[in-house]
């Protein structure tokens, strides 16, 4: 075969090669795991659908990447350990930078800021040391309520946050600022009387990110990337909009 017709044909393969692997990787599934019971960050509407603010935006996250993820749903209590063992990609759920996070999994870049809310009944204030305090399993917020010395009343789920109140279980919550949203509207919990107060502790404040699989650098790098594209095209904006009060980030 003469020294040019080799080359193009080289050539040819190679590009052919080449197409082969970008589909592949536009094709690839990615393991996507959720809060269930979360909202309005994320929650199933009355007909099942997934859906809420870090659903929407995960989603819009895949389309840019052009990668089919399977989304399913998880407790936070599991979310490091899922990551760890290889057992998900990617979980969209609003997850503190912490010490503890940054040793296991990777952090994506933020894809909005968090702060935290003390419930209490009157005159239970976060300086009282023999209360017992609520919080999501797993969370930032039990650690650190552990590590005030309280007793925490463990619940699964941030919709679950206002039940150990409403029982008499617990005297007072430490609650997401987003889920704050969703538990104030419900009537049995305005009820309750409870005052509220921003917590400016350093650990319960800053920014919050997916968490991506520690043997997955590259796709750190591409959900970054993704969610940069969202904001700049103003589909991050629309979500926000769709599920939020007021921007987040």
């Amino acid at each position: 075969m003469p020294l040019l017709r080799r080359f193009v044909v080289r050539s040819i393969l190679a590009a052919l090669c080449l197409v082969a692997d970008t589909l592949s990787a536009a094709e690839q599934t990615l393991r996507v795991a959720v809060l269930e019971n979360s909202p309005p960050m994320s929650f199933r509407e009355p007909d099942g659908n997934l859906t809420g603010f870090s659903v929407e935006i995960i989603r819009a996250v895949c389309g840019e990447m052009q990668a089919r993820c399977e989304i399913d749903t998880t407790m936070l209590e599991h979310v490091l350990d899922a990551l760890t063992r290889d057992e998900i990609d990617i979980a969209a759920v609003s997850l503190l930078d912490t010490p503890e996070r940054r040793a296991r999994i990777l952090l994506t870049k933020p894809y909005h800021r968090s702060t935290s809310i003390w419930f209490a009944k009157p005159g239970v204030l976060p300086g009282d040391r023999n209360i017992r305090v609520a919080a999501v399993k797993g969370s930032a917020q039990e650690r650190y309520a552990r590590s005030q010395g309280w007793n925490t009343v463990p619940v699964l789920t941030n919709g679950e946050l206002g039940k150990p109140l409403l029982a008499g279980v617990a005297q007072a919550a430490i609650v997401p600022m987003l889920t704050s949203l969703a538990l104030t509207k419900d009537r049995e919990f305005q009820a309750l009387g409870l005052t509220s107060t921003v917590m400016k502790a350093p650990e319960l404040t800053g920014n919050a990110s997916f968490g991506i699989n520690p043997r997955r650098p590259e796709l750190k790098e591409a959900v970054d990337k993704a969610l940069e594209t969202i904001k700049l095209s103003g589909v991050y904006e629309k979500i926000n909009s769709q599920f939020l009060p007021f921007r987040v980030h």
